[in-house]
């Protein structure tokens, strides 16, 4: 071969194209649809049996236990009152109203009863469980692990109980739940119009990436967000971390479809539209959930302006009815900020975040015993409604932990960064204030996600479905077994979960740690 025929041999630099880099593959999910869509509903009708058993017992001769006591009048005046609380004898109303809608929602269907005051909780608590296997299926990719945390939703203690009595933390849980669901919705639908906007070619045609249109999950979020704050005001956590998680599933997407400047195409295409829809439109839920006490003329501090506070001043702009219900927050502020150990107020039961990770110190609802009490075993008889997350689950919560942040950092699971960020949402705000009252109640909002990171770890313990066939049999074991304890250790506490009567000797082997008395 003489020279000139090696360099004809040669790539021309100028002609030759480079490879395109790799980009990556959309994943449309399990294709299982209708196996999917049957395992939901059996378990779901599973939840609404466990859930709706029973569902009027026990109550206080008749009447609300705990704090039933203040959201279920509070929901019934609501009903009977124009949809407004504004009975001065409940003093000063604490909560924002969507929560005492959907109790007073049940009480205008089956009265002023247990039954009443209990359903809308019950319904909640049985879409939440529905939700939890959805999400968890969707991001783990597989019907069997979906399934595998609908299991342990339904044997949670904690969820099992707020799904049974009239108070607001089983809305607040399945709102944050229903935003996080719709933000992983929202990922790959993203993914998918990137995807289809890489096939035509188009990625490159801006270094920002493309515009991707209205994205109507995102929105949904805002929605449910709005309504997680206008139940409890702890639902602006989930509204900031949310919106990162937003943020950060937009950033990934443009990297990963090789956008030449992702952070830059995310501040310009994608951050106005999520303020819009994680911000503006949770804060029009909130205020559209009092347009009650706009409309009337005897909400609490409706008039406040001319009042309570003056018409002029710095925000004598702001139209009266909104710096009125300033005024209101801020009052309620005030007295949530009042509710201190330093300034006196103790409960026997109250407890700090740090217990709630293992469910180290939960809560008695409901508590008889005595000579009126029978149906057990023994000499005398105790009737107790316990809220305690099952052990089994809680247990695990620090090992769950460490490896969820061993694969974020090591293996950029985005599935556990996503549970980590709704965790942290549940539970680092509440170590801001330590002083103030606090209660195992509040870790309703950190079950969900406490569960979903249990079932995503269930699933690399079964491996993947490439591995051999003595690895995936061991893993589906080792799964199972650990459900079957899951199950026993829910059946072991059925008792103080329902107000069964038991033996006192009973009662006292259900208690196993001595923060449990």
């Amino acid at each position: 071969m003489t020279l000139t025929d090696e360099r004809a041999a040669l790539p021309d630099p100028l002609t030759t194209v480079s490879p395109a880099p790799l980009l990556p593959t959309f994943d449309p999910g399990p294709t299982d649809r209708m196996r999917g869509w049957l395992v939901t509903g059996f378990l779901t009708m599973i939840t609404a049996i466990t859930r709706f058993t029973m569902l009027s017992y026990p109550t206080d001769a008749g009447t609300p236990v705990f704090d039933e006591k203040h959201y279920v009048p509070q929901a019934y005046q609501v009903l009977t009152g124009g949809w407004l609380e504004d009975n001065p004898g409940y003093g000063l109303v604490v909560h924002p109203p969507v929560g005492k809608w959907l109790i007073a929602m049940g009480e205008a269907l089956f009265g002023y009863n247990a039954w009443g005051w209990r359903f809308a909780s019950a319904v909640a608590g049985t879409v939440l469980v529905l939700l939890i296997i959805r999400i968890v299926r969707r991001m783990a990719r597989s019907t069997m692990i979906g399934a595998a945390a609908g299991v342990l939703a339904i044997c949670d203690g904690l969820l099992f109980v707020s799904s049974r009595v009239g108070l607001l933390d089983v809305f607040l849980a399945l709102f944050a739940t229903a935003a996080f669901g719709c933000l992983v919705v929202d990922r790959d639908d993203v993914r998918a119009r990137m995807a289809r906007v890489a096939v035509e070619h188009r990625i490159g045609a801006t270094p920002y990436g493309p515009r991707l249109g209205v994205r109507w999950w995102r929105f949904g979020a805002g929605v449910f967000l709005g309504l997680a704050c206008a139940t409890k005001w702890s639902g602006i956590y989930f509204v900031l971390c949310f919106t990162l998680l937003s943020l950060i599933f937009d950033l990934t997407a443009r990297r990963g479809y090789r956008v030449e400047r992702p952070v830059r195409g995310v501040l310009r295409r994608d951050l106005g539209p999520t303020a819009w829809a994680m911000g503006i439109v949770p804060v029009a839920i909130y205020l559209a959930s009092y347009w009650p006490w706009f409309a009337s003329e005897t909400g609490v501090y409706r008039h406040a302006v001319g009042n309570q506070i003056g018409t002029g001043g710095l925000f004598g702009f702001v139209p009266d009815a909104l710096r009125s219900l300033w005024y209101y927050a801020a009052s309620v502020l005030r007295f949530h900020e009042g509710l201190t150990n330093s300034a006196g107020n103790h409960h026997p039961w109250e407890s700090k975040p740090w217990t709630w990770l293992m469910g180290l110190r939960p809560m008695l609802y409901y508590y008889a015993d005595g000579d009126r009490i029978r149906g057990c075993s023994g000499s005398s008889c105790v009737k107790a409604v316990m809220l305690i997350g099952t052990p089994a689950i809680w247990w695990l919560a620090l090992p769950m932990l460490g490896w969820a942040l061993w694969c974020v950092a090591v293996r950029r699971d985005w599935r556990y960064g996503a549970v980590l960020i709704g965790y942290a949402a549940a539970l680092l705000p509440w170590f801001l204030e330590l002083d103030r009252q606090m209660y195992y109640f509040y870790a309703a909002t950190l079950a969900p996600f406490l569960i979903m990171g249990v079932a995503l770890a269930l699933g690399d313990i079964l491996g993947p479905a490439r591995a051999p066939a003595e690895r995936r049999g061991t893993g589906l074991l080792a799964c199972c077994l650990y459900l079957g304890l899951v199950i026993a250790n829910f059946v072991w506490l059925w008792p103080i979960l329902t107000a069964l009567p038991i033996s006192t000797v009973t009662w006292n082997r259900e208690l196993w740690l001595p923060s449990w008395r």
